[in-house]
């Protein structure tokens, strides 16, 4: 007998507080209100305080906790003041969802050096930053915690449609995980990553808008749903994955290369 029940795959979250940024739209959105159903207290952070506003009513009309918090994730100061302030209102930040991002749509040679410096700044610098803060209050608390970061497919493949940078900050997010994983393993600090394929979401719908529906030559010709991924964020987030760490999980439907 190991002391482990049988199976040991729970997803309850009870007593969690897990911060998920990006939360105003897309997978964000999502992942928000799939860790509040688990039982988290969840705390989604992004700009557009209205819609962060919204997202709170739906989780707490569906019977969840939600303390939305506005974070500018490019902004290393309000992602520190965010987390401050999750864990003086609701308690320490044991799950972190590194989920914000944007995309470039430019080649390479046409960027303006703004324009590089936001993508950077959004995808790779802050989400740095938020799993350190996160991982440092976690460590300094001997408290064990979850880090999911979300990368692409278009970390392992491009294809050459002006998303260059985005590519490259995903690689890195992916590689982000790896190392994480192996400093902050001695404290119990798991730091995985997805990697979706294309679905529906805010940015998808923009890419779509300016390239006409791509989905069609995916394998199973057709976009994914969000939903798709919650049983990979449950299952990274929860106490049974406790032996996993440093792992990037493709969800894509088929749609990325082998």
């Amino acid at each position: 007998m190991t002391g482990y029940p049988l199976p040991y795959a729970s997803s309850d979250l009870s007593g969690q507080v897990a911060l998920v940024t990006g939360g105003t739209s897309g997978l964000g959105w999502r992942f928000a209100q799939v860790l509040a159903a688990a039982g988290a207290t969840v705390v989604p952070t992004g700009r557009r305080v209205e819609r962060l506003a919204v997202l709170r009513e739906v989780i707490e009309e569906a019977g969840g906790r939600c303390y939305p918090i506005e974070m500018d994730i490019t902004d290393a100061d309000s992602i520190v003041a965010g987390v401050t302030r999750a864990s003086e209102e609701v308690g320490l930040v044991t799950i972190a969802v590194n989920n914000a991002g944007i995309p470039d749509a430019r080649r390479a040679h046409r960027m303006p050096l703004e324009l590089v410096d936001q993508v950077l700044d959004t995808n790779v610098r802050g989400p740095w930053v938020l799993s350190c803060e996160v991982a440092r209050r976690l460590i300094d608390a001997t408290q064990p915690g979850r880090i999911v970061n979300i990368s692409s497919v278009a970390a392992f493949h491009y294809s050459g449609q002006a998303a260059a940078l985005y590519s490259v900050s995903k690689a890195a997010i992916a590689r982000m995980t790896e190392v994480l994983a192996v400093e902050w393993s001695a404290h119990h600090i798991n730091v995985n990553c997805i990697a979706p394929g294309g679905f529906t979401s805010e940015m998808m719908d923009g890419m779509v808008e300016r390239m006409g529906d791509f989905s069609s030559g995916f394998p199973r010709g057709r976009m994914g749903d969000p939903a798709q991924l919650d049983s990979t964020l449950l299952y990274l987030c929860a106490p049974s994955s406790e032996a996993v760490t440093g792992t990037v999980v493709r969800v894509d439907d088929g749609q990325g290369p082998r």
